[in-house]
């Protein structure tokens, strides 16, 4: 399993849990699997293309997926999967 942690904004759909256990070989996998059990945040998550939004950031152990293979960047038991949706301002 790995761990999904949930940023604010999106914990309506995760029935207010700021942690989710998924399965998943890779961020694609795992971003399946954290649709089935929380309908709806995929969109939120991706584009209509399946592709992650551009202001939603993603880090596996505290890395970066856009400096490792994103959507691609393979998972294992235990890793840690943050999702961080960007801030703008000025």
């Amino acid at each position: 399993m790995v761990k999904v942690l949930i940023p604010t904004p999106l914990q309506k759909l995760t029935n207010d849990q700021a942690v989710v256990d998924c399965k998943g070989r890779n961020i694609s996998e795992l971003l399946e699997s954290l649709e089935s059990s929380c309908p709806g945040i995929k969109a939120r998550l991706c584009d209509d293309q399946g592709k992650l939004r551009r202001f939603v950031n993603f880090y596996v152990n505290s890395e970066d997926i856009r400096f490792l293979e994103n959507e691609n960047t393979k998972l294992n038991d235990g890793d840690e999967v943050s999702i961080i949706p960007a801030i703008a301002g000025g």
